[in-house]
């Protein structure tokens, strides 16, 4: 009988926690799985740990990619994988021992819900970390299949290493994309397009730890800018089916940086008829708004992009509170 679920856990020179991740993972309450280990090129310890470790538990599998790349070993894993659910899993990072099991649990019990994430407990490891704690603080504030659905273009709305899914989803929508782009938020993305269902348990399943070695400090694919255009290639797709004044829009921000990035909007085909600020008389290619002069309700349909630590809160907040509908008037991206 093939396993309940497939741990997919790619790794790279993870000498140092590679064991640790492992073990957390084996002593789950939830004990049909399987775990796959995939050596991504390692030129440590990394393979040692790894065989000795899955000589001890049979449930262990451990594989190999030799294209470089996460996308490419979790696609190693999503291919070998015979669990009907899979859950992802990084080498850095712990699991608490019910994780499977609430999770398993809660897909098994909602067949509208194709994936389910959970909080992560973050685990800093240098002291210049504002900004991940502020994502933490987002992300883990967050947990229905709406609130997911709205805030897509944000950030990556679900943590990638809390994900559990069913595996039907990659048979039917794919795996990892691999390109100059965060591949875990475009899938996630990809999958929310296709009309995908996502939740999270509002506890804290998972120790995410933050070392300055992580992908997302070092890596290009997961700069700001690769950010921004998977978010416009996503949300163009989305605005065809969800704005009724598609491709038209209007942009709340017109400083030089978010007008930047507006562009990449503009490349995807939208149509931006003007920016709003909240400086009174700014001067811009495109009609500018002071933010106090934006129409009733159901007139434009605004797109704000401002990153600045508290502005979307802000945005949000004013958008409501003038009558705007989030989804139906306007979607964060910033």
């Amino acid at each position: 009988m093939p396993p309940e679920v497939s741990v997919i856990l790619p790794f790279y020179n993870s000498g140092k926690t590679l064991a640790a991740a492992v073990e957390s993972i084996l002593q789950q309450t939830f004990r049909d799985f399987e775990l796959l280990l995939i050596d991504n090129n390692s030129l440590d310890k990394s393979i040692a740990i790894a065989q000795k470790l899955a000589e001890k538990d049979h449930r262990i599998r451990l594989l190999s990619e030799e294209k470089q790349g996460v996308a490419h070993a979790m696609n190693c894993g999503l291919k070998n994988a015979r669990g009907r659910f899979v859950a992802r899993m990084d080498a850095d990072d712990t699991s608490q021992p019910e994780r499977l099991e609430k999770q398993v649990h809660f897909l098994r019990n909602r067949p509208n819900i194709g994936l389910v994430g959970c909080e992560v407990n973050y685990i800093a490891h240098e002291k210049n970390t504002a900004g991940f704690n502020r994502f933490v603080k987002w992300v883990n504030s967050f947990h229905s299949p709406e609130e997911i659905d709205f805030k897509r273009f944000v950030e990556i709305p679900v943590v990638n290493p809390t994900v559990l899914f069913r595996r039907d989803l990659y048979e039917k929508f794919g795996g990892c994309f691999h390109g100059d782009f965060p591949e875990d938020y475009e899938m996630q993305l990809r999958y929310l397009k296709a009309g995908v269902k996502m939740a999270k348990l509002p506890e804290p399943l998972l120790e995410w730890h933050d070392t300055p070695t992580r992908l997302t400090r070092t890596d290009d694919r997961y700069s700001t800018e690769a950010f921004f255009r998977t978010k416009a290639f996503y949300f163009k797709k989305w605005s065809e089916k969800q704005n009724r004044f598609h491709p038209d829009i209007w942009v709340w921000g017109a400083g030089r940086k978010t007008r930047q990035r507006a562009k990449l909007l503009e490349k995807e085909g939208l149509k931006i008829q003007g920016f709003i600020d909240i400086v009174k008389g700014k001067t811009t290619e495109k009609e500018t708004l002071h933010f106090t002069e934006i129409p009733d309700p159901g007139k434009i349909f605004i797109v704000p992009m401002v990153t600045k630590t508290g502005a979307r809160e802000l945005i949000q907040s004013f958008l409501q509170k003038a009558g705007y509908k989030e989804g139906k008037d306007f979607i964060m991206m910033g």
